[in-house]
């Protein structure tokens, strides 16, 4: 069985910085990308930012220039840098995974975190 295991979040001012932190856990014999989404109040879920194994990333165009996404094979994670928080940052954070779990049988699988919320203040 895999997890993400979701860290980070929390309550910061505007122009503040935050790192959210996204583990996969359990049988993972390899991942193919990794990212994050957020659902603000009202609102969809929309992509924040992803990255695949081999480096390449993609972000919205709203966090463009502000949040940078890396990644560590060797822990199956990936890290959200954000700076210069903007309220409309705010939301629930979701890590997101399209993971291929080991076993008698390997199995593609896309697992989501249980989120974590970012709050912004002015």
């Amino acid at each position: 069985q895999v997890q993400l295991v979701e860290s980070g979040g929390g309550l910061v001012q505007t122009g503040g910085s935050l790192e959210l932190s996204c583990e996969a856990s359990g049988n993972v014999l390899t991942w193919n990308h990794m990212g994050w989404y957020r659902q603000a109040p009202g609102k969809q879920r929309e992509l924040v930012a992803s990255i695949t194994k081999d480096g390449a990333t993609n972000f919205a165009a709203s966090v463009t220039g502000r949040f940078t996404i890396s990644k560590d094979n060797d822990k199956n994670a990936v890290h959200l840098q954000m700076n210069n928080l903007k309220r409309e940052d705010t939301g629930v954070y979701y890590c997101h995974a399209s993971v291929v779990e080991g076993g008698p049988q390997y199995r593609s699988l896309t697992e989501w975190g249980q989120g974590t919320q970012v709050t912004v203040y002015s």
